[in-house]
């Protein structure tokens, strides 16, 4: 079974600002992209933020200019740094890694964290 590490997660005022990682185990080879999605109660699972191996990234409308997603590649880790939280961040983070399929470098592969909780209080 192939499972991502997160860490990270936590309880923070609004305003403060949390970073949570996720690890992928050396298994996971051809790495793509890596990101983070969440889900918050009574809501839909939505993309946060992925960057891509080669640095490009993509951010959720509602992050923009408060989070920032970055990766260390050599050791198949992503970050997102979260900053000026606001309680409608509060959500599970899931961590999110797609890496080529070896079979066909043009088809995917997606693997998943159990999620890590972040709440932001009022």
């Amino acid at each position: 079974q192939v499972q991502l590490v997160e860490s990270g997660g936590g309880l923070v005022q609004a305003g403060g600002s949390l970073r949570i990682s996720c690890v992928a185990p050396g298994s996971i080879l051809r790495i793509y992209a890596m990101g983070w999605y969440r889900q918050a109660p009574g809501k839909q699972r939505e993309l946060v933020a992925a960057i891509t191996s080669g640095g490009s990234t993509n951010y959720a409308d509602s992050v923009k200019g408060r989070f920032t997603i970055s990766r260390d590649n050599a050791k198949n880790t992503v970050y997102l740094q979260m900053n000026s939280l606001k309680p409608e961040d509060t959500a599970v983070y899931y961590c999110n890694v797609r890496s080529t399929n070896w079979l066909n470098p043009k088809l995917t592969d997606d693997y998943w964290g159990q999620g890590t909780q972040v709440t932001v209080s009022s």
